[in-house]
């Protein structure tokens, strides 16, 4: 298992179109990819999971990855944030 915070820059948050991108990413991997925001803990390959964190620009989530792939996983995530949902 391998986590990572990362506080999220885009302008709107996780809203559905980041949301989608974010899952599509997140699905390409085989490994579980969550991710826990204040009390909460949203699956990354669920849109709903993930627009129901209700996650805002500037809020800090810690990315978990658990499996084979998983350092990949989170690197690709991570980026992913940091880039502002762009590849």
């Amino acid at each position: 298992m391998v986590s990572q915070k990362v506080v999220i820059k885009n302008p709107t948050g996780l809203h559905l179109s980041s949301a989608g991108i974010l899952c599509k990413e997140a699905m390409q991997f085989k490994s579980l990819i969550t991710f826990h925001h204040r009390d909460s803990i949203a699956n990354a390959k669920s849109v709903l999971s993930v627009l129901g964190a209700c996650v805002r620009c500037g809020d800090e989530i810690e990315f978990v990855c658990e499996g084979e792939d998983e350092a990949e996983a989170l690197k690709a995530m991570v980026t992913m944030v940091e880039n502002g949902f762009y590849r």
